[in-house]
């Protein structure tokens, strides 16, 4: 089984509802593998939800799997409160600790791409990690209904203040 890492967005809840862009189709990840459109096939749902590829550290499970024009988006629960470690990276998600999630699958058919990496058609997607960082440059946490979304609002305030606070000095 391969592992490949990227950072994604997630989003979560208190009941530990969670969505995510599991992969973004068409752009290569860092080290340059390409996943097409269409390359996961059928999703044997639910799918194990993980924390940081262990095996034995099950969280939750995705329930739903979406695929549109950017990538692979799933949906599904992590068990707060109902095990130890599900509570834990919910709690890492909500405090901006765990910003990604990482795919594990076997690869089916795939092609050398020129450059490096390769470009996957077909794969079987295996589980979906919650891990702290990822592999692939754009694709990373922009809102997790906490912490993080009053962050980036508090950076934008910020900027914002200082250029205009720059154009009345003089």
């Amino acid at each position: 089984m391969e592992r490949l890492y990227f950072t994604t967005k997630i989003v979560s809840d208190d009941a530990g509802s969670v969505s995510c862009l599991a992969w973004r189709y068409g752009k290569p990840d860092r080290i340059g593998d390409v996943v097409e459109k269409g390359a996961f096939g059928d999703i044997d749902l639910p799918l194990p939800m993980l924390a940081f590829h262990d095996l034995k550290s099950p969280i939750g499970a995705w329930s739903e799997a979406i695929e549109d024009d950017d990538g692979l988006h799933l949906r599904g629960r992590v068990l707060v409160g109902k095990v130890a470690m599900a509570t834990e990276c919910h709690e890492l998600v909500m405090s901006g600790g765990i910003r990604a999630v990482s795919v594990g699958f076997i690869t089916k058919k795939s092609k050398p791409r020129k450059g490096g990496g390769r470009t996957i058609s077909q794969a079987e997607l295996i589980e979906c990690s919650m891990v702290p960082v990822g592999m692939h440059p754009d694709a990373r946490l922009t809102s997790a209904k906490s912490v993080i979304e009053a962050l980036a609002i508090a950076q934008a305030i910020t900027r914002a203040t200082a250029a205009l606070t720059a154009g009345t000095k003089k």
